[in-house]
């Protein structure tokens, strides 16, 4: 089972640690955004749900995804689908809504947030993560890594406003990333694997201890992912 708040760098989440670690960590400084009817969108097993509603303002939690999305977790369900194109909802029925690692899987960005931004109320947030800096996956439906610049000009279209993207890493931590995706992913044998991780843990730690985060808005910038607020008009 994927760990998505990983406290220790190990062998077995190399390659995630970094990640879901960052990705956490914005949502935790976002929960203040979280209220009312709260929709998330793309949501497989819900790994945030229990921690959302215990720690902020939600009084409704809805899971939606999409038909035919892989199942991390058979026991858990999600409380609608839709087909990719319209939601099951009325307009303007949500107070905020989320979509962690899921933009990417989406063959048209611009319908999806603008389908997003019509069944949200007028004023409310949206929190996004994208990644950046992360193989192929869930194949073949993995089309796009994004820009801050692309995500603004996307989120502008489609009706929202108030945008701050933020870099979940900086070069160190993305050469650290890298570092690790190769360790696990490249098809070393286990035991090489192993061998690998043993001798680069510790500059892999200290990389991540170094790294710099810069705007998003910065040019000659490397990053692992991107966290995005914006409000609908």
């Amino acid at each position: 089972m994927i760990d998505f708040n990983p406290q220790k760098l190990t062998f077995e989440n190399l390659d995630r640690f970094y990640i879901k670690r960052s990705i956490y960590q914005f949502l935790c400084s976002k929960w203040g955004a979280f209220y009312g009817d709260l929709l998330d969108i793309g949501c497989g097993e819900m790994p945030y749900k229990n921690e959302i509603i215990a720690n902020n303002s939600v009084t409704k939690y809805v899971g939606l995804d999409i038909f035919g999305a892989l199942e991390y977790n058979k026991g858990v369900k999600p409380d609608y689908f839709w087909d990719g194109k319209k939601m099951p909802f009325e307009d303007g029925s949500y107070d905020s809504g989320f979509a962690t690692e899921v933009l990417e899987h989406c063959p048209d960005p611009l319908m999806t947030l603008t389908e997003i931004n019509r069944v949200l109320k007028p004023d409310s947030p949206l929190i996004l993560t994208v990644p950046f800096l992360w193989p192929t996956h869930e194949s073949p439906h993995d089309f796009y890594r994004f820009t801050p610049f692309v995500l603004k000009n996307l989120l502008e279209q489609s009706g929202f406003t108030k945008i701050e993207i933020t870099c979940l890493g900086g070069w160190d931590a993305s050469m650290a990333q890298l570092i690790s995706l190769w360790i696990k992913r490249r098809g070393f044998s286990i035991r090489f694997q192993k061998f690998l991780f043993i001798v680069l843990k510790p500059f892999i730690l200290k990389l991540y201890k170094k790294d710099n985060i810069k705007s998003a808005s910065s040019d000659h910038n490397m990053f692992t992912g991107l966290g995005i607020v914006a409000w609908k008009k």
